[in-house]
């Protein structure tokens, strides 16, 4: 008994105890948790590290990018930069061009002014002369309207100011009454011709001036008896022939006279023509009159032309001619006012 109960505490010494062996498995436990967590974060580590390197792979690509966009956009700032200091220059050299080209527009400008001004002034000459030599109204309106179409295209106060004033000397032309100088002078030239071979009264034919008389009075109905006998009647009032001479004495002129005559008519009618021109009524009229009564003095008035000739001295007679033409006074001083602006401003 003594000996079994003192194997029994040797026994219970080298048997492990309870305590141990769960100590022992909980570490071993622990042990393999820790190398799980160890494995687990080894793995997760390298996977972090693999997506680090997959990221940093594409970071460094897109670095790689974005030096090459950097390095472009420094190429083309650089080229942009150029431009820019081209187009300055060009700028520059414009606005050099600009400033030139501005000064000669102003004297491109000026002298355009100056020489529309000259074209007026010469127009304004050319208006008076018309006016004053031949008092050719409309002729002068056409060079006063030239005169105010020439300063349209300056948009200036002053060349407002001289249109203007064309315009009132242009109304006051309008309002002129119009005589016929040119149909006038027509006519005296037609008489002066027509003078040239009027019958004198010693060259008249009486037989001449009563068939131009019946020839020109109406034509009575005639019956067939009548158309048969007229001839022979008239020949047998040929045969005589009776006039009446209101002039107890018709002047008789000599060959050479009747020339110096007909040459003192067509003098006379030339002189009426230089008066009608320079609108002398008074020298005109007494033309007319001293021709009116030439032909009746010395020439056949029974001639159907000395009639006519009286006709159209009695027309052009009758015309007036005395018309008070302007001068144009304001006109020129406008155009002298402008000039005396220009010579200022140079």
């Amino acid at each position: 008994m003594t000996g079994q109960q003192t194997q029994l505490p040797l026994l219970q010494k080298n048997k492990p105890s309870m305590v141990h062996i769960g100590t022992t498995a909980l570490i071993i436990v622990a042990l393999l948790i820790l190398a799980w967590q160890w494995l687990n974060t080894r793995h997760k580590f390298n996977d972090i590290e693999q997506s680090l390197s997959h990221k940093l792979e594409q970071y460094q690509a897109i670095n790689e990018q974005s030096l090459k966009l950097a390095q472009q956009a420094e190429e083309r700032s650089s080229q942009a930069n150029a431009r820019t200091v081209v187009l300055e220059q060009k700028l520059a050299a414009s606005r050099d061009q600009q400033e030139a080209l501005q000064t000669l527009y102003t004297q491109l400008a000026e002298s355009r002014e100056s020489t529309a001004v000259a074209e007026v002034e010469q127009l304004l000459n050319i208006a008076s002369q018309q006016l004053q030599l031949s008092g050719n109204v409309k002729a002068a309106l056409l060079a006063l309207q030239a005169a105010q179409k020439r300063l349209e295209p300056l948009d200036l106060p002053r060349a407002t100011q001289l249109r203007e004033t064309l315009g009132l000397e242009i109304e006051n032309l309008r309002e002129i009454p119009q005589v016929d100088v040119i149909n006038m002078s027509a006519q005296l030239t037609y008489l002066s011709e027509l003078c040239g071979k009027l019958p004198l009264i010693s060259e008249r034919q009486p037989t001449l001036n009563t068939k131009a008389a019946a020839e020109n009075s109406p034509a009575q109905p005639m019956n067939a008896l009548q158309k048969l006998i007229n001839p022979i009647w008239e020949d047998i009032k040929n045969l005589v022939t009776v006039e009446r001479i209101s002039k107890p004495e018709p002047p008789l002129l000599a060959a050479d006279q009747s020339f110096y005559l007909r040459e003192n008519l067509r003098l006379r009618l030339l002189t009426a023509r230089i008066a009608l021109l320079q609108h002398d009524e008074a020298t005109y009229k007494a033309d007319l009159s001293t021709v009116k009564n030439w032909l009746n003095e010395y020439f056949d008035t029974k001639h159907p032309d000395t009639i006519k000739a009286f006709n159209l001295l009695k027309k052009l007679s009758g015309n007036s001619i005395n018309i008070e033409l302007p001068q144009l006074t304001d006109s020129f001083a406008a155009v002298n006012r402008y000039k005396l602006t220009l010579e200022k401003n140079d």
